[in-house]
This record gives structure tokens, C-alpha cells and sequence, in this order.
């Protein structure tokens, strides 16, 4: 076993880099490693873009204007099912440690020491998930023990930066603060998972003393304060000059721009709200547009940056949001539709909360303008990126579940569709009965084109043909009995394999079964 603190170099990148596009004679090729941003966006809904990431374009593809998420695309290739965890903690630990979240067992959103962040059930209790997040140490109670693949970007001679929303790790633990997961620089990031506000007028959650009034006020930025500026350009401005840092250093570097955008509170960002308005939209629907629109600038000006200090050819960019579009709160009604045509949101097993907007440019590797169907999901990250930036030997004292997609970048054959997906969330999420909304103590497994939701509470499941019904609509779980039984077995064996965690019935005291014992 190995952590952070003891850890030495694992693999020192040598000299010589073979590039991804692996020319046959490379005998005489000296290449620099590549850079790699990783733009990671909170809270966007699969449909939050003018992007289409379906087969035909939507109305809501229609209402953003996103044209640098389309010049993006139009170098490099869209996934069109690419998917997260439903809340953000969950996420951002799966793409740190490369476990899923049933492994590492952080299922809902983190902040305070050993505090559970659940809504009570009447019926059941929610079991002891590690509220504290991972951690690059061990002995940390309620926490999941892992080496994060930044840390073994820096041992292989990358600057790391860190830019924005972290959420990692709960207060009072090591990775509250970034750094202790292997970033040199952090820009921003700690224990919170939104801003207290987006706007540096009101000093992103400082009062006129400089006093945090609350605590989701935003660490640093003080150069901000009191300036007529939003937090996604502040957060962007202060990449770029990191990112000018690192170019001075000579090595490569990992940028990771994780913006706090378009999470609540939904505000109007009014460079852009003004032709919104003027769509019709609500005032609400307007904040959020514009809010989409200031993360899409933020994504250009990276660009800009890279291809004027001419390392645009030699970055990868990695785009992703943590999960699905806000829709069963704080949205204009009717709710649950705000990533139409999928079903419900944030928050839920259906497709809206944990499908995603995803795309990457890896020059002379992605076709320009290419479109990937094959699935892929959040923990892949962590060996993608660490084969994209050529470290092939590397020791985690986690289990890692991700597969890399380097494979499917390269066009070569696979077998994704064959491969399972498993998706735990034994939480309680919102307060009240949100089950019609897919929004609940659930499990989830996807296996070539069917998805099943099995309910801890109740027991039952549900079953869904994706490429059939995208919408999740016509529920085939009585007419694709064996379809059920075989996808249980293989969800509740899988749950089981890790160290899953499952509700409890109140009443009896009895954990809910597992989805292949009922």
C-alpha cells in the first residue's frame, strides 16, 4: 500500500514520448508529452448546448447558443453516451479514483465532517456512506482510500492546476483542499459545492469585511472583489494566467477547469441574458441561458489562449459535465423536462440525471467532427487520461473499474456494448415522494441497449429498451422477464463484489434485498 505522502516517483516520463498516433518508425522522434485540459461543467443537462448529442437536433439544441462547444466538436468527436453519476460528489470521486461509486461507496453530495447530506425516508434509513469523500491517506473514518490519477500526473513530471469547484472531500479532511490530491496550484477550489454567489459586485460570498456570510462563499479571488465580473470569467482569467505559469516551466501540464457554472443559484449573467429575454424565456430560463453561454465563452478563450501560444495542436481537451441539467427544482415549470427528450434530471436514475454532454480533441488521433456511439462512463477518465499523457506503469492502493478509451479514439474495435454499467445511489437525494421522477434509493445497470432501475424500497424494477425509447416511457419489465433476471444477477452481483452499501428497513431492521434476491 502507497499514499501521497510517501509516494515516489513511479515513472519518470522519459525523454522520449511516443505520441498517440504511434508511427511505425519512431526511432528518431522526440515529442513533447501532451497538455491535457480536462473542462468539466456543473450541473449540465445533456441538452444544455446547441450541440446535438442525439440523432436530430431539439428544440432545447434550438434555445442555447453554445458556439464554441461546436467549434470543439467540429475538431474533435462527440459521445452521445457518455455518462456520470446523478449528483456531483459521486462523480468527481469516480473520475479522481477510476472507482465507481458503488465501490467507493461516496453516493450523494459531501461537505461537513461525518455528515450525511440525505433527506429522511419514513420507510427505510440510509446506510453509512463515506460522507467525507476520498482521501489520499488512510484512516480517515467514513472515507474512501485512493491515489488519484493527478497525483500520478505529477509524479510523471506534469504542473498540475486545479480551477474551480473541487467537492471531493468534506471539511476538516485532507482533500477539502485539492492539493492534497496531487494539484500544485488550486484556484478556488474546497469542501463546498456551489458558490454562495456568482458575482464579484457581492464578492462571491464576502461581506464588506471580507467575512465568508456563508458557507458556500467561494475561498480567494479577493483581486475580484467589488469588480463588475462573473465568477466563470473571474475562474477563467485566473486559468489562463496559470496556464501561462506553467508554459514558462517548460512541462506539460494538466489543466482541470472545473467550473462552478451553471450550478445554483441560477444568476443572470448580463453579458448575454439580454437575447434570452428576448426569446420569450422566463426570467429564470434567461439567468440559466446566459449562464451556459458565459461557460461556453470561458471554454473559447482557453482555446484562444492555447492556439495563440501555439499549443493547441499539442492539448487534449476533454469536455464533460458531472451530471444531468438541473430539473425537478429551481427550473421554471413544468419541472422534470428541462432535458427533454430524457427523462427527468439531476438527482435521478433515469437518462436526464446521469447522461451527459461529452466531447474531446486529440490532434492527429480524434476525426474531426466525429460522432462516438459506443457508451463510455466517468471512472474511464482516470486510465484515458493516463494513457493519453503516455504513463504506462503506475501503482493505486485502490481497484480501478474505469476502462480506457484511448481504443475507442483510435477507431479500433471493442467490445463497449457487451460491458456493463452500474450506477448506486442507496440516498435519498430531495425531500418527498420523487419516484416518478426516477429520483431515489436506486441501482441501476446498463448492458448493451437495456438499462434496469431497481427500487431498494419497494423492490421493483423497471426495465427500458435505449435504443428504442430514449424517454424511458414504455417500462418492459413484464414482457422481458428473463432480460430482468439476467441484468439483476449481474447488478446484484456486481454490488455485492465491491462493498456496496444498501438501505435498511426501518420497521425490521433488515437490509433491503439485493436486486437478484427478489
Amino acid at each position: 500500500m502507497i499514499n501521497r505522502y510517501t509516494l515516489l516517483p513511479l515513472a519518470i516520463v522519459p525523454a522520449t514520448y511516443i505520441s498517440a498516433t504511434e508511427a511505425a518508425d519512431t526511432t528518431d522522434i522526440t515529442i513533447q508529452p501532451p497538455n491535457i485540459v480536462l473542462f468539466l461543467v456543473d450541473d449540465m443537462g445533456w441538452q444544455d448546448t446547441s450541440v446535438p448529442f442525439w440523432s436530430e437536433k431539439t428544440p432545447l439544441n434550438e434555445r442555447y447558443n453554445t458556439p464554441n462547444m461546436e467549434r470543439l466538436a467540429s475538431m474533435g468527436v462527440r459521445f452521445t453516451q457518455a455518462y456520470a453519476s446523478s449528483v456531483s460528489s459521486p462523480t468527481r470521486c469516480s473520475l479522481m479514483t477510476g472507482a465507481n461509486a458503488a465501490r467507493h461507496c461516496v453516493t450523494n453530495w459531501t461537505f461537513k465532517y461525518n455528515t450525511k447530506t440525505d433527506h429522511p425516508d419514513n420507510d427505510i434509513e440510509i446506510p453509512d456512506w463515506n460522507v467525507n469523500g476520498i482521501q489520499p491517506v488512510s484512516g480517515i473514518e467514513k472515507s474512501f482510500h485512493a491515489t488519484s490519477f493527478v497525483q500520478i500526473l505529477k509524479n510523471n513530471g506534469y504542473h498540475t492546476i486545479h480551477c474551480g469547484k473541487a467537492h471531493f472531500g468534506a471539511t476538516q479532511t485532507p482533500a477539502e483542499n485539492p492539493e492534497a490530491l496531487g494539484f500544485d496550484v488550486n484556484i478556488a477550489g474546497f469542501a463546498g459545492g456551489g458558490p454562495a454567489s456568482f458575482l464579484g459586485t457581492e464578492r462571491f460570498g464576502h461581506d464588506a469585511n471580507g467575512k465568508a456570510y456563508s458557507r458556500f462563499s467561494i475561498p480567494g479571488l479577493q483581486e475580484y472583489w467589488d469588480k463588475d465580473i462573473f465568477l466563470t470569467e473571474a475562474l477563467t482569467q485566473e486559468a489562463i494566467k496559470a496556464m501561462q505559469t506553467a508554459k514558462s516551466l517548460s512541462t506539460p501540464f494538466f489543466l482541470y477547469m472545473s467550473h462552478y457554472a451553471v450550478h445554483v443559484p441560477i444568476t443572470a449573467d448580463k453579458r448575454f441574458i439580454e437575447k434570452y429575454r428576448q426569446m420569450g424565456l422566463s426570467e429564470t430560463e434567461a439567468a440559466y441561458a446566459s449562464m451556459v453561454e458565459g461557460m461556453d465563452k470561458s471554454l473559447g478563450d482557453i482555446m484562444n489562449f492555447l492556439n495563440e501560444q501555439d499549443e493547441l495542436n499539442n492539448t487534449i481537451i476533454i469536455f464533460m459535465s458531472d451530471n444531468g441539467g438541473l430539473s425537478a427544482v429551481g427550473r421554471t415549470p413544468p419541472l422534470h423536462v428541462h432535458n427533454a427528450p430524457l427523462r427527468s434530471g439531476k438527482g435521478s436514475a433515469y437518462e436526464g440525471g446521469i447522461r451527459e454532454p461529452m466531447i474531446i480533441y486529440w490532434n492527429g488521433v480524434t476525426t474531426p467532427g466525429g460522432i462516438e456511439d459506443n457508451y463510455v462512463i466517468i471512472e474511464d477518465f482516470f486510465p484515458t487520461i493516463l494513457e493519453m499523457a503516455g504513463v504506462k506503469e503506475y501503482e493505486t492502493v485502490q481497484t480501478i473499474d474505469g476502462k480506457s478509451i484511448v481504443p475507442i479514439l483510435k477507431g479500433k474495435e471493442t467490445d463497449s456494448a457487451n460491458r456493463p454499467l452500474v450506477w448506486n445511489m442507496p440516498n435519498n437525494w430531495i425531500p418527498g415522494d420523487n419516484r416518478s421522477h426516477g429520483i431515489g434509493s436506486t441501482a441501476a445497470i446498463r448492458l448493451g441497449d437495456y438499462k434496469l432501475i431497481y427500487w431498494y424500497k419497494t423492490g421493483s424494477k423497471e426495465l427500458y429498451n435505449l435504443s428504442k425509447d430514449i424517454g424511458e416511457r414504455n417500462n418492459l419489465a413484464k414482457e422481458k422477464p428473463e432480460i430482468v433476471e439476467k441484468l439483476s444477477k449481474e447488478l446484484g452481483s456486481y454490488l455485492r463484489s465491491v462493498g456496496a452499501q444498501r438501505p435498511t428497513f426501518k420497521n425490521s431492521k433488515q437490509p433491503c434485498p439485493w436486486p437478484d434476491e427478489i
